[in-house]
């Protein structure tokens, strides 16, 4: 159980590290190009996934917040139930992390803190950070994990 929480704590710095810099290095709304389809771009996400009711007036911030704190204690149950299952288990931790990288961001800030940014000519990807990554690739693992066959055990056909 430890090192899944310690791969959920990873990503939690690992988060809050990178928006940290990119909130000491460019202004709201700022963007540096890397490469002709990615910006650095600090924005600042009131929504949930893609701006998601941003504009909602407020409640969405404790609204999310509860959901998080949900994730959170059911994440855990799950981690505990199935930390000798590697697979599933780092997917949780990661989801896990993630979840609580944006969490914290909500209750001290009231935002979450967006800034890898990908676009092609007219097309863009809305922006998104490392605890979004995390959760997008725990969410796909998961995803990839239960469509695996799954070895049958003794008496059961």
């Amino acid at each position: 159980m430890r090192k899944w929480l310690g791969i959920a704590f990873a990503v939690i710095v690992a988060d809050h590290l990178t928006k940290f810099w990119v909130s000491a290095t460019l202004d709201y709304q700022e963007a540096i190009p890397v490469l002709p389809f990615f910006s650095l771009v600090r924005v600042h996400n009131t929504g949930a996934a893609f701006s998601f009711l941003a504009d909602a007036g407020g409640w969405q911030r404790w609204f999310f917040i509860a959901v998080g704190v949900i994730a959170t204690v059911i994440i855990v149950r799950l981690l505990k139930r199935h930390a000798s299952e590697p697979r599933l288990a780092f997917s949780l931790a990661l989801v896990l992390g993630g979840a609580l990288g944006n969490v914290i961001d909500r209750v001290v800030l009231g935002h979450v803190v967006d800034f890898l940014y990908f676009h092609y000519r007219g097309f863009a990807w809305p922006a998104f950070n490392v605890a979004d990554s995390a959760i997008s690739v725990g969410a796909a693992l998961l995803i990839w994990d239960s469509l695996r066959s799954k070895p049958a055990t003794a008496g059961q056909p």
